[in-house]
């Protein structure tokens, strides 16, 4: 009797492990998923930085890609994905813009989604997790 319940217990033990480490795993690829969208959003508000004005570009300045629908318009059309959605946290200017992704996984368990942002400028990205 006694080798079953330490059976039931060992079983119940594993199975509990098992969906700790599935979620996190998910939680993980779902942050690196998403960083990695936020970094090619990032590459195309460098593009527009670098195209000229008259082509639809920025002219050297971030300045038109704005903290609202239409400015993200100008880097995807897609702002929302199985991944996560993503905006611009801080409008352009004439040195950088900030964008944010907010992913679906909860991964450290406090009740907010990963959460990054990137401040672009014109020749370099920097990525900040705000949670994981």
């Amino acid at each position: 009797m006694l080798m079953i319940v330490l059976a039931i217990i060992i079983i119940g033990l594993s199975i509990f492990l098992a969906v700790r480490m599935f979620d996190e795993n998910a939680a993980s690829a779902n942050l690196d998923r998403m960083t990695s969208i936020l970094v090619e959003l990032g590459t195309r508000a460098q593009k527009y930085y670098r195209t000229p004005a008259f082509m639809n570009g920025g002219g050297s300045s971030f300045v038109g890609i704005t903290a609202d629908a239409q400015g993200l318009a100008l880097l995807t059309n897609v702002p929302v994905s199985e991944d996560g959605s993503f905006n611009v946290l801080v409008a352009g200017t004439d040195a950088d813009v900030t964008l944010q992704g907010v992913g679906v996984e909860d991964g450290d368990g406090d009740g907010v989604n990963c959460t990054a942002t990137l401040r672009v400028s014109d020749d370099d990205m920097l990525m900040t997790i705000l949670n994981r």
